[in-house]
């Protein structure tokens, strides 16, 4: 019985992942590469590399990581502590379950609004990860589109999918992202937002991809709920998170009122994130500020705003916790010093007498790399110093080599060591190991499409 099948804990996967990381520093040696500050970006020196003391990490470094990941990752949990309680202000409000109301029975009156409802909303989320860099962004959704995928029929696993897939599917085949596309540009000297006719080709290829696995899948589960691997999870959360349907009275102006709040709240901040460049600093006041006017226009009293608000952030501190713990992974690997030795012994992998298989190999080496760094400003500074030159010695154009650099970000739903990642799977309450076993047939046509869009650059010489 599928009820019976015992998976590990989120908490127990990612401290066995730390565990790991602290018994490889005993044996992978301590090295670095040398960095100077450009526009206040550390930027890796190719060639520079040098091993150095090693410093393993016992189980005193082990105990420590988790509270090192909390405070290193601070910014973030406030922000899901923020939006949790801004989204039970919401929720208090009925406004939300008067919307998931009238998309349900929009959904069963019309066909067209039953096939355009996951293109649309995937559409729109890749959107926002290929040009203004959602990723963090996409947590709130999670609040929004669970409960209306199980309204419509289907599973938490489509609820996720539409906001996070989605949207890290944007950022991955990403075409104006100024984070990873911009900065990774920058460093390689090539011209910034240049090469855009093909990575838009790139990032359509992506999105379809992703919207019609997911119809497919959202069909099945809609004929045959019982496939769902959150089947059992559901069973429980519709009678939590789903409102009687019939039972809930039509949208008033009130409703209206603080959706529009709600919506214009969203305009402000993608404004916000493409013309200002705020980060989740300003987003969580934005969110705050939100909560304070829902709270007043939807009529609720001081005290209802507050244990409302209240309660929603307390909702969120296992996803604070879990997020804290797999940024621990990353600092410990940081502090043994293991991540630029592992780097560098990666490198002569990507030697290859075929241009084609080069790029692929760079792909194949920056989704490795993914693992431990998430960040695409992060991850283009530690890699793209050293992947420009090596591109030009082994036959690839360095805007090849910025497309493998940026393909390798599509594997980062799948990761535990990704903040957004566990965050989104325990605001969902999803196990990890669920998620990434559904994950694995969607990874593979992601890295089959990946290694077939790094062909044609190749071929054309793209610069």
């Amino acid at each position: 019985m599928r009820k019976h099948l015992r998976l590990p804990n989120t908490f127990v996967l990612l401290f066995a992942i730390l565990a790991m990381i602290a018994l490889a520093s005993w044996f992978v040696p301590g090295g670095q590469y040398d960095t100077h500050m450009v526009d206040g970006r550390a930027l890796v020196e190719p060639g520079t590399f040098h091993y150095i003391a090693s410093k393993p990490q016992g189980l005193v470094a082990l105990m420590m990581a988790p509270i090192k990941g909390f405070v290193d990752a601070a910014l973030i949990i406030g922000f899901v502590l923020i939006v949790g309680g801004a989204f039970s202000v919401l929720q208090k409000t009925e406004a939300v379950d008067s919307m998931i109301r009238s998309v349900a029975r929009a959904h069963a009156r019309s066909p067209a609004v039953r096939v355009a409802l996951i293109p649309v909303f995937i559409t729109l989320f890749s959107l926002g990860g290929a040009t203004f860099g959602m990723a963090e962004e996409a947590i709130p959704f999670i609040l929004i589109f669970v409960p209306l995928a199980l309204a419509l029929g289907y599973d938490s696993v489509v609820g996720v999918s539409i906001p996070f897939v989605g949207s890290q599917v944007g950022f991955g085949a990403a075409f104006l992202n100024p984070f990873n596309v911009g900065v990774a540009q920058g460093i390689a000297g090539v011209e910034v937002l240049s090469g855009m006719g093909y990575r838009i080709i790139a990032w359509a290829a992506a999105t379809l991809l992703t919207i019609v696995f997911m119809m497919w899948y959202a069909a099945r589960i809609k004929r045959d709920p019982t496939k769902s691997p959150t089947y059992a999870l559901d069973l429980e959360k519709r009678n939590e998170l789903v409102p009687d349907i019939d039972a809930l009275a039509g949208m008033t102006p009130t409703h209206g009122a603080v959706l529009a709040l709600f919506v214009g709240a969203l305009g402000v901040m993608v404004f916000g994130v493409v013309q200002y460049h705020w980060s989740i600093e300003e987003i969580g006041a934005l969110f705050l500020v939100m909560a304070i006017a829902i709270g007043i226009v939807g009529r609720l009293d001081a005290d209802q705003f507050v244990a409302a608000f209240i309660q929603g952030a307390r909702d969120l501190v296992t996803t604070g916790l879990v997020i804290a713990l797999a940024r621990g992974t990353v600092i410990l690997a940081r502090d043994a010093h293991i991540i630029d030795t592992m780097l560098h012994g990666l490198l002569p992998l990507m030697q290859s007498s075929s241009p084609i298989i080069a790029a692929q190999k760079m792909y194949v080496i920056q989704s490795v790399i993914n693992f431990f760094i998430h960040s695409g400003t992060g991850q283009a500074a530690l890699t793209m110093p050293i992947m420009a030159p090596l591109a030009d010695l082994v036959g690839v154009t360095r805007q090849t080599a910025i497309l493998a650099f940026q393909l390798g970000e599509l594997n980062t739903p799948m990761l535990p060591t990704s903040g957004v990642t566990v965050g989104v799977l325990a605001l969902a309450r999803i196990p990890w190991l669920t998620w990434a076993r559904w994950m694995v047939p969607l990874q593979l046509l992601y890295l089959a499409l990946a290694l077939a869009l790094l062909v044609p650059p190749v071929l054309m010489n793209w610069q």
